[in-house]
């Protein structure tokens, strides 16, 4: 409970000072996103209010989610897993595929930014790179980050084939990342979904992380899911 309390002390701390300084930044060097004011014979004069409004504020999400774990292990002098280290690499691989699409919006003014096609291609393969060492490099007891058993409200005997494995991971993260997209779109502000998400993705961490609660409500008990918990805390 620590870690998770520290972890989201530091992160606000940081997202409450980091995130003005740098809006600041970015509307003194002009980084805004090219806004898409008609297409064709269809206008879109509401477009007109964001016109300088700053982009990439995902720096800020990001820095505030390692500063705040980060921190809660180096007071509590814990080292992190392989669990959350994949995460936070999934974050920032997924971030790297976005500032692609950030940098043609804004250095270039392409207000459509990379194309579809290559967005997927770009997550598709980040996905897949954390779906193989998901279920690679064990830890002393032999258990791997990622299990390719089927588990849906509990255990099941199902375990799914490797490639069916990829394909499973490849479309969650997939779906999962573009719905937070796509909802971005719609008033320019990521956080909104992203705390909904964390904090649905929290209650099912906490709940799989103990093994009493696990028991009770009779859902799979997942020994590293807490590690998951001080990530969606930050």
């Amino acid at each position: 409970m620590r870690l998770i309390i520290i972890a989201g002390v530091f992160s606000m701390i940081f997202s409450l000072f980091a995130t003005p300084l740098l809006i600041k930044a970015l509307r003194k060097r002009g980084k805004s996103q090219a806004i898409r004011i008609s297409e064709g014979d269809i206008n879109y004069p509401e477009h007109q209010a964001k016109i300088g409004t700053p982009s990439m504020g995902g720096i800020a999400i990001l820095g505030g989610s390692v500063v705040g774990y980060s921190m809660a292990h180096f007071l509590l002098w814990r080292p992190p897993t392989l669990s959350a280290l994949m995460a936070l690499a999934l974050m920032f691989g997924l971030a790297a595929v976005g500032f692609a699409d950030d940098y043609l919006k804004i250095y270039k003014q392409n207000s459509r930014g990379i194309r579809a096609r290559t967005k997927l291609i770009g997550q598709a393969a980040v996905a897949l790179i954390f779906g193989y060492f998901a279920i690679n490099f064990p830890d002393e007891y032999g258990r791997t980050p990622g299990s390719s058993a089927l588990s849906i409200v509990r255990d099941t005997n199902i375990v799914l084939p490797t490639v069916l494995f990829f394909l499973l991971v490849w479309f969650l993260i997939t779906a999962t990342t573009n719905a937070v997209n796509l909802t971005d779109g719609l008033d320019g502000l990521a956080i909104l979904p992203c705390v909904l998400i964390a904090g649905a993705l929290s209650v099912f961490s906490y709940a799989t992380s103990n093994f009493e609660y696990a028991n009770y409500l009779n859902i799979p008990f997942v020994s590293g899911a807490g590690e998951l918990l001080v990530i969606c805390s930050s």
